[in-house]
C-alpha cells in the first residue's frame, strides 16, 4: 500500500490490527483532534468501543507557526524541542506568550467538543490514542505524557502513518505502536493520503454525535 484512500480507510485498516479489543469493556479510544477524529471514528465503530477526544496543542516556533517548538496537553501536561528552542533563540517570554495562546485555544476546543462533560476514568483502562497521522511526533508525546498521569494500564497508539525514526522514539514510550505505514522520506501527514481534507468542527461535532458518549 502506497498511501491511503482517506481517512475513514486508514481508520477502517487500523480496526483490522486491533480487532482483539473489539467490544473489550476495559478499553477506550480517545482521538486528537480535528485529523483524528475521523480515524479514530472508524475504529470505534468497527471494534464496538467508546469514543473520547484528547486534546493537544502543537506549540509552532513564532513566525513559522508549522515548526513545533513543543505541545501542550489537556490536564497540563506540556513537552518542549529545547533544540529548536536554543538553535532558535527563543526567548522565554516568547514561549510563554506562544503557551498562553494554544491553552486558550485548547480550552476553546474542549468546551466545544466535550461541553463541560467530566472526563473520563483511565485508571486500570487499555487507551487507544489516535491520530490521522504523526509527523515530529511533539503532539503525541504530550498527549502520552498526560495520559500517563492518569493512570491507564496500557497505551497503544495507533497511526496510519509516521516517519520510521519517530516511530523508533515513540514505541519505547508505550505498550504498542500500530503504524502500517512507515516511509523512510516522509515529507508530510497528507502526502500518504489520497484526500487529505481539512477536518472542521462541524465534522468532529457531527462523528462525536454519532457516539453514545459526546454531544
Amino acid at each position: 500500500m502506497d498511501k491511503y484512500k482517506n481517512r475513514v480507510e486508514a481508520g477502517k485498516i487500523l480496526a483490522q490490527v486491533l480487532s482483539t479489543y473489539e467490544g473489550n469493556q476495559n478499553v477506550l479510544v480517545l482521538a486528537l483532534p480535528r485529523g483524528g477524529v475521523p480515524v479514530a471514528f472508524q475504529m470505534a465503530i468497527a471494534l464496538k468501543l467508546p469514543l473520547d477526544v484528547f486534546i493537544v496543542r502543537k506549540l509552532g516556533v513564532p513566525g513559522h507557526s508549522e515548526l513545533a517548538m513543543g505541545a501542550v496537553a489537556m490536564g497540563g501536561a506540556d513537552v518542549f524541542n529545547e533544540d529548536i528552542i536554543r538553535d532558535l533563540q527563543i526567548s522565554k517570554e516568547a514561549v510563554q506568550q506562544v503557551i498562553a495562546d494554544e491553552q486558550k485555544e485548547l480550552n476553546r476546543r474542549e468546551i466545544a467538543y466535550r461541553g463541560h462533560r467530566a472526563f473520563p476514568s483511565l485508571k486500570n483502562k487499555t487507551v487507544i490514542l489516535v491520530d490521522d497521522g504523526i509527523a515530529t511526533g511533539a503532539t503525541i508525546r504530550a498527549a502520552v505524557k498526560a495520559l500517563k498521569q492518569l493512570e491507564p494500564d496500557k497505551i497503544i497508539i495507533a497511526v496510519p502513518v509516521a516517519d520510521q525514526s519517530v516511530c523508533d522514539e515513540l514505541e519505547p514510550l508505550v505498550d504498542q505502536l500500530v503504524c502500517p505505514l512507515r516511509p523512510a522520506h516522509f515529507q508530510a501527514v497528507g502526502a500518504w493520503y489520497e484526500d487529505f481534507s481539512q477536518t472542521e468542527d462541524e465534522e468532529v461535532h457531527r462523528l462525536l454525535g454519532k457516539t453514545n458518549l459526546l454531544i
